[in-house]
């Protein structure tokens, strides 16, 4: 099986949107606010806190984005919302 692409490179945009670079050099810029109004629980919840969010961070161990709360977003998630490219059925990953 290919390896799914990882974060590399995050930098905070503004709001809750960021600029993702993955390892197979594609990037694109992601608006994660409709995912966390839809949804604000537990660690989500807090990132709501603008200041929070904007510390985003690449963890290399996971290849994806972290936050200092211990939040962290499914890489593929992030693939797909920042390259347009649609998620694969579950059984092919």
């Amino acid at each position: 099986m290919e390896k799914l692409p990882d974060v590399t490179r995050v930098e905070y945009v503004g709001d809750y949107r960021l600029f993702l670079v993955f390892s197979d050099s594609e990037q694109g810029e992601v608006d994660l606010e409709p995912a966390l109004r839809a949804n604000p629980q537990g660690f989500f919840a807090e990132l709501l806190d603008r200041d929070l969010f904007a510390r985003a961070f690449v963890d290399p161990d996971a290849g994806t984005v972290a936050w200092p709360n211990g939040a962290d977003w499914d890489p593929l998630v992030l693939y797909s919302m920042a390259t347009g490219t649609p998620l694969p059925d579950a059984h092919t990953v």
